[in-house]
């Protein structure tokens, strides 16, 4: 070896022992200033619920001031962009569902980024499935019932979605019960409320924090929900397979970062997390709210986007679903 090469193999040797210095340093001193938790919906809607609950619960466990950023639009992809692209430092944290990340790399005809190698998920919260629901005065009771009205009714039957999980249970439902109900895509859950009440619209595929809530206020009735088994936490609905039209949906909630962010980091949050997750009050939130608490290490929860990532390929394929 020359003697300029091995200065230069020296210098990349300090350089990267300064480089593990400098985010030893920056793990031991966080977190160094207030946190950002981004919510990809508006406030208010189920998501936003479940966002401002951890920041509340966190608090008193990180010791800083916790601020929701609310960012809705693309299907959350603002929101998950927007994360990122922050800084690597762990002080900005993306709290949405990992399924519909994994379904974004499908959804969006060039995505900004690609999620597997961009993003690290650090924390998982639950487990939950999205719901099919109509206005609670509306007759019908079970699936079939609705399954039967919606095929007399042919094309002037409709149907109302949000999000992304929605759209392919949606898609699911109607190729495999052959309706021909037309898709209206609202901006927010909560929109599509008074269509449903005046039957413009005839159900709506709904994510179950938004569904449970108008189902106890007895504005929706919800029929089904779109995982193969009942949920823990509501096991009186069931599914979409007991009723007929065969699906597996489970989408599962979890905090997420930038995959630069220090490992140290990674596992103060996962910590953080956990311990909220694990706390009897927050496993009777998260159930009240149609979702069963989950609890996983950084690497298994990465290893779930991964593995989503292609099976939302295949989901977004048999639903016929065009990227946008």
């Amino acid at each position: 070896m020359t003697r300029n090469a091995t200065l230069r193999s020296a210098a990349l040797l300090l350089a990267a022992a300064l480089s593990l210095t400098a985010i030893e340093a920056r793990a031991q001193d966080y977190p160094s200033q207030d946190l950002r938790f981004l919510c990809a919906f508006p406030a208010g809607s189920g998501a936003d619920v479940i966002v401002r609950y951890f920041a509340e619960k966190m608090r008193p466990l990180v010791k800083r001031t916790i601020i929701v950023d609310n960012k809705p639009g693309a299907g959350g992809n603002i929101a998950a962009e927007a994360m990122v692209r922050s800084k690597p430092d762990g002080h900005t944290v993306f709290i949405h569902a990992g399924n519909t990340v994994a379904g974004n790399m499908h959804l969006i005809k060039r995505p900004p980024f690609d999620a597997a190698k961009s993003i690290q998920v650090v924390a998982t919260i639950n487990k939950q499935a999205f719901m099919l629901a109509v206005d609670a005065k509306r007759p019908w009771q079970t699936v079939p019932e609705l399954t039967a009205y919606l095929k007399e009714k042919g094309d002037r039957a409709s149907y109302a979605v949000s999000a992304n999980s929605g759209i392919v249970m949606g898609a699911i439902y109607k190729e495999k019960a052959a309706l021909q109900a037309v898709q209206v895509h609202y901006r927010m859950a909560a929109d599509a409320l008074n269509d449903m009440a005046s039957g413009k619209v005839d159900y709506a595929l709904q994510d179950p924090v938004f569904a449970l809530s108008q189902h106890r206020e007895g504005r929706l009735r919800v029929l089904a929900v779109a995982s193969a088994e009942r949920l823990k936490s509501n096991p009186e609905l069931p599914t979409m397979t007991e009723s007929g039209v065969a699906m597996d949906l489970v989408g599962w909630f979890a905090a997420m970062v930038p995959s630069a962010t220090p490992r140290p980091i990674v596992d103060q949050l996962n910590k953080w997390f956990s311990a909220v997750v694990a706390a009897d009050e927050t496993q009777t939130f998260l159930k009240s709210y149609g979702g069963d608490p989950w609890i996983a290490t950084p690497e298994q929860a990465q290893a779930r986007l991964v593995r989503d990532i292609a099976d939302w390929g295949d989901y977004i394929r048999i639903a016929k679903l065009e990227p946008q």
